[in-house]
């Protein structure tokens, strides 16, 4: 399946942009609320803001041209008193709006957050980190802005243009359409730019998301640079994304922009339409000073809301794209589903079991051929074979990783795609060759979603940590489970980390462990003490060990030598060092 965000935007139909805000509106649902409180507030902005120009136009034509100043003074009271009136209701506006801004962007992260927990291995594999965070924090914020600052304001400018509108053409309906002639070729360059302004920041953002995959990808790999001495190497990667970036971002800043010239050009056109067919109206006896101020001002009352409305389509058409790269990952579905049980059938005491399984990463490109083999409880399992023989690529489907696209895989009698994956993970331990530890303890880190020991104290944890064995692993660390784990476990050593990943593994009592070159980093003392554990656990516990140390396997009940996508039982110890002798001259 094709998880490659980037290739589904490339190849993803046009979407409607309505369409595209009503689903982003379903986020808000639960805020209707606060949004008709918001919408109450700016529609009593507008209206108080539009009744200011007539009520101007009235006194002039009806107090200061007869000059009754009381008449003038007890109007400016009144004038006054609205536009305070619409001061509070657009503070009002633009708090409510700010909560729900706020509230939208937690509840979005969230649910970015919550389908990256549903989504595969394959989905990692397919995206870079880099990309994945500026989707997640670059482009939500993008929304929150348009949400929290724009759209209500955004709202407030059609308001405030269709009173003005409406006030135009009712106050003189030949004067209010010559006014309004330039606001359809507005449209129009509106309609037809939109999509290309778009489409400049899409890129722009994938261009963005592309620079911070270079530099979390440089910066996680930098220890390495400097063994080889590459910085030149970082620099050019680093400065050809960062030229990408910067040539995407002009050209987003040129099509953001390009709406305020265009809008200025046609409201200063309409202004010039009204002086000039205004004052000929006057000529004629059809129409006053004060309408003529009046009109002037309902005039710039549509038009220079127009002139706002180009910066507020470009935030939205920022925030349009941004929702168009998130929701490629919300429409996301894992290829791992859990599917319906049969019912457990007899397998001979086998906890794992392949049948005529075939497994390949990319369509059309198989690793693993017609693969049939059994695991029985209890047992000690060898994978060996030359590197790149498919030995992890077996221990990913034996803990389904991924599911094979042929065949069927069983684990203790059933489909193994029929297990939760919390029962299946309970079932089955993975001990990665290069762990991943969290920022934190020890402790929180060997417990790591263990539910068993959520409530134990540190004292019952620890006679646990001693009942399996593992206290001598545990006093390698300075303060035992207090000792701190910093960002990316730099604080330790590989061999730790690995440690680490061996006790969390163990405490979970699995039915089957996978050791996927667990000992590679450890020195031959320890390795010891880890087979005397190994040896601890219980006598149905599966155990299945990936090595390329051959005293790893010697004590193996069997071992299968894994080689250019085919299983085979290598029988004796010295039959499979000879096929991992030969295998390997051969690769």
């Amino acid at each position: 399946m094709n998880y490659n965000l980037n290739e589904i935007a490339a190849t993803q139909q046009k979407k409607s942009t309505m369409g595209g805000l009503r689903k982003l509106l379903l986020l808000i649902k639960e805020e209707n609320k606060n949004l008709l409180m918001a919408l109450a507030a700016i529609l009593t902005n507008a209206g108080l803001n539009l009744l200011g120009p007539f009520i101007i136009g009235y006194v002039i034509d009806h107090y200061v041209v007869k000059k009754d100043y009381n008449g003038v003074l007890l109007w400016a009271g009144i004038l006054l008193a609205m536009y305070v009136l619409a001061a509070i209701a657009g503070y009002l506006q633009s708090r409510l709006m700010g909560g729900v801004g706020q509230r939208m962007l937690f509840k979005l992260r969230n649910s970015i957050f919550n389908k990256l927990q549903e989504l595969p291995v394959d989905f990692f594999n397919q995206n870079k980190a880099g990309d994945l965070i500026s989707r997640v924090n670059n482009d939500t914020d993008k929304i929150n802005q348009f949400f929290s600052q724009s759209l209500m304001q955004f709202i407030a400018t059609l308001v405030t243009m269709t009173g003005a509108g409406i006030f135009l053409l009712s106050i003189n309906l030949e004067l209010g359409l010559a006014t309004l002639v330039p606001a359809v070729f507005i449209f129009l360059f509106t309609k037809f730019a939109s999509p290309w302004i778009k489409k400049r920041n899409a890129s722009s953002m994938q261009r963005t998301g592309a620079l911070s995959a270079e530099i979390q990808e440089s910066l996680h790999n930098f220890k390495v640079i400097i063994a080889f001495n590459r910085r030149d190497y970082f620099r050019n990667r680093f400065n050809e994304a960062n030229t990408s970036n910067y040539a995407s971002a002009i050209a987003a800043g040129i099509a953001n922009n390009v709406f305020i010239p265009v809008y200025g050009f046609f409201a200063g056109t309409a202004q010039l339409i009204v002086l000039t067919f205004g004052i000929y109206l006057i000529s004629t006896g059809r129409f006053s000073i004060g309408l003529l101020v009046s009109y002037l001002a309902y005039a710039t009352n549509f038009y220079n809301p127009l002139r706002q409305l180009a910066a507020l389509w470009t935030g939205f058409q920022v925030a349009m794209a941004g929702w168009d790269r998130i929701s490629y990952m919300l429409n996301l579905s894992t290829n791992l589903p859990v599917i319906a049980g049969t019912g457990k059938e007899d397998s001979n005491d086998a906890i794992m079991e392949f049948r005529n399984v075939s497994f390949g990463y990319t369509e059309g490109k198989e690793i693993l051929h017609h693969i049939s083999f059994s695991l029985q409880r209890g047992k000690t399992y060898a994978l060996v074979g030359p590197t790149g023989g498919g030995k992890t690529t077996t221990a990913s489907l034996i803990a389904r990783l991924y599911d094979p696209v042929k065949g069927e895989v069983l684990l203790d009698g059933r489909d193994i795609r029929s297990y939760e994956p919390a029962e299946r993970s309970n079932k089955i331990g993975f001990i990665l060759q290069e762990p991943f530890l969290f920022t934190g303890t020890v402790r929180e880190n060997i417990f790591y979603s263990n539910e068993a020991y959520k409530n134990f104290s540190n004292e019952a944890l620890e006679q646990t940590i001693q009942a399996a064995g593992l206290q001598t692993l545990l006093g390698i660390f300075e303060k035992g489970l207090d000792t701190e784990i910093t960002s990316g476990a730099e604080s330790i050593s590989l061999g730790q980390k690995q440690l680490i990943a061996f006790m969390r593994a163990v405490l979970r009592n699995p039915d089957l462990l996978i050791l996927d070159e667990a000992t590679a980093n450890i020195d031959t003392i320890t390795e010891q003490i880890l087979q005397d554990i190994l040896n601890k656990l219980p006598a149905t516990t599966t155990r299945v060990i990936i090595a390329h140390r051959l005293n790893t396997i010697q004590n193996a009940d069997e071992i299968f030598f894994v080689n250019a996508g085919e299983i085979i039982r290598a029988g004796s110890f010295d039959h499979a060092v000879d096929m991992l002798l030969h295998g390997e001259r051969e690769s």
